[in-house]
């Protein structure tokens, strides 16, 4: 027992191999037999949608890889392809740019000086074309800069799926259009195209040779794509820029305030710092790992990495994972206190947040959510944004934003359903409020195109969990939304929260974390 929890835990139902439908099920649950259904015939543990209303799943715009930026109560996304557009409610988005034209209002700058923006990569009479022909500004993340009183734009123009270049811009307002201004870091090269990189203005040719190509190819595995910078400010004002995906993994450079220019640090091998590429923090062996996005909570103390696994389409088993850590530069580790390398099995590192899930009134599952940013608003609430598609046959996508709250050990916890101003009860909820019927889901740690669908699980007043194939205990800590919750042996802690579905019903839901998974309860207050 915990001290100040309610005392309404008791021991282990006798547990039941088959436990919790995770990531990796897409069966229905109900058919499971009735044989295997406990003797108490109040219990219902059929998977029924009948009577609960569905919501439209779409937000009325497509913005991929959302970048969030928040002023004056007015929410900005800045996304790949040029895509941007602002919402006042997190819920609902107006299109502000979208699409490679040059009389797009937020971007359309770069192609005035395109002979510049585009010489080495991102366009088809780039030094390295595109492999399609077409033009790729991808993956942009806005800072306003503090020193220069401007707003900066990072991004990336990629002609192959290693071959890249980090460029920034600079608008006098947060809605563009953003002038260009340089190249920061480039991959991709061969000893042929090196010449039109700055590498050799940091390393020497021999060393560069040596380690960033091999047999006249760029040294994917080992040194990152330059794709998916995000630039943050550190406790102590410092701007740094975290990027990489895929390759060579997950990289951090500082940036020099005045210039928005990266600063090249010393060499130190030891510690995993390159002389040109920056300090290395995940990842590598060209396994999946991208779109990094750090975030400080000055409530945990924590700086959260946050970075997708998978590939982007519908079947690829995008989804978002998280690690901490107590200082900038790391080490970010997971909730055992790892991190992946380039030799291991990835999957297994990372609490992972989101992936593919079907919950009660969404029409269809959500599928490949991924690429994310985060941010604490001013009134304290902290959101995850994502994209997500959908199991109906097509690449469709979406934004979305869902709140997150941390827990008793300092983890984020995702509510399961996209914000619509819900509020959490600092005081906690009573145990009417909190017992009775869930659709349960297990996000797992796989990454695959399995859907996570729903089980029925109780929660019970004397404290048990109790389920057709899974048991269990739960608690709640007395004056507050904490929650725990045991389930076949596996602990997780979270929070209790009242919210809206996708419908607009009135849902009380759970979110918790344990041995890197994530674990979300829907209860029917109407029930």
């Amino acid at each position: 027992m915990r001290n100040g929890r309610r005392t309404i835990s008791v021991l282990l139902v006798a547990a039941m191999t088959a436990g919790l439908a995770a990531c990796g099920t897409t069966e229905a649950a109900e058919n499971v037999t009735e044989s295997e259904t406990p003797e108490n015939t109040d219990y219902n543990f059929t998977v029924s949608y009948d009577g609960i209303q569905t919501g439209d799943v779409s937000s009325g715009v497509a913005v991929h890889d959302p970048s969030i930026y928040e002023e004056n109560g007015t929410y900005y996304i800045f996304g790949s392809h040029m895509s941007a557009a602002k919402s006042d409610d997190l819920l609902h988005w107006e299109s502000i740019a979208d699409g490679y034209n040059k009389t797009n209002p937020v971007y359309g700058q770069i192609y005035g000086v395109a002979d510049e923006a585009f010489a080495y990569a991102g366009s088809k009479n780039s030094l390295i074309q595109t492999d399609d022909k077409k033009t790729h500004v991808w993956a942009p993340d806005v800072i306003y800069n503090k020193t220069t009183g401007l707003y900066y734009m990072y991004y990336c123009t990629t002609s192959t799926w290693n071959a890249s270049n980090l460029c920034f811009g600079t608008s006098e307002t947060l809605e563009g259009p953003y002038e260009w201004q340089g190249a920061l870091i480039y991959s991709g090269f061969d000893k042929d195209t090196i010449t039109g990189t700055d590498v050799l203005d940091y390393v020497d040719e021999e060393y560069a040779l040596k380690n960033y190509v091999r047999n006249n190819s760029y040294n994917f595995e080992e040194y990152p794509n330059a794709i998916d910078p995000s630039v943050f400010y550190d406790t102590d004002d410092r701007m740094w820029m975290v990027y990489g995906s895929w390759s060579g993994g997950i990289y951090l450079l500082e940036i020099d305030p005045a210039t928005g220019q990266v600063i090249h640090p010393e060499a130190d091998e030891e510690h995993n710092v390159d002389a040109y590429y920056g300090k290395k923090l995940l990842g590598g062996g060209h396994k999946s790992i991208e779109a990094p996005y750090i975030l400080y909570d000055e409530t945990t103390g924590y700086y959260y990495l946050y970075v997708s696994y998978g590939t982007l389409t519908s079947s690829g088993g995008y989804q978002v994972r998280v690690f901490r850590s107590k200082t900038v530069d790391g080490d970010y580790v997971d909730m055992n206190g790892k991190y992946p390398t380039a030799d291991v099995d990835h999957q297994l590192y990372g609490l992972k947040l989101t992936g593919n899930y079907k919950l009660p009134s969404l029409e269809r599952a959500y599928m490949a959510t991924g690429h994310n940013s985060a941010f604490i608003d001013e009134d304290g609430r902290q959101y995850l944004v994502y994209h997500t598609r959908f199991n109906n046959g097509t690449e469709n996508h979406s934004p979305r934003v869902h709140q997150m709250m941390m827990n008793e050990d300092g983890w984020p916890c995702e509510l399961p359903y996209q914000t619509q101003g819900e509020t959490v009860s600092d005081t906690g909820y009573e145990t009417d409020a909190v017992v009775g019927r869930y659709f349960v889901i297990n996000q797992g740690t796989d990454i695959s195109n399995d859907i996570a669908n729903p089980v029925i699980l109780y929660l019970n007043a004397d404290g048990t969990v109790v389920g057709r194939e899974a048991a269990g205990t739960w608690e709640a800590v007395d004056g507050t939304y904490y929650m725990h919750i045991t389930i076949d042996g596996e602990d997780y802690s979270g929070v209790f929260c009242q919210m809206k579905d996708e419908a607009g019903t009135d849902v009380m839901t759970f979110s918790a974390v344990g041995g890197n998974q994530s674990v979300w309860g829907v209860k029917y207050i109407a029930e």
